[in-house]
């Protein structure tokens, strides 16, 4: 879980959001890690994540 400095706002937009999946898709490719779940709040997320 994170959230944005006095819980404001990390996302602004959907373009927004879009940017963060694409670019947790490019970590995981990376890395090995394994998203099982997410959630994106507009001042924080939850992920549950495997990681080799």
């Amino acid at each position: 879980m994170n959230r944005g400095d006095r819980r404001e706002r990390i996302f602004m937009d959907d373009a927004d959001r879009q940017r963060f999946v694409e670019t947790l898709g490019e970590v995981c490719a990376k890395t090995g890690w394994q998203v099982h779940a997410y959630v994106l709040m507009p001042n924080h997320f939850h992920w549950v994540v495997e990681t080799p």
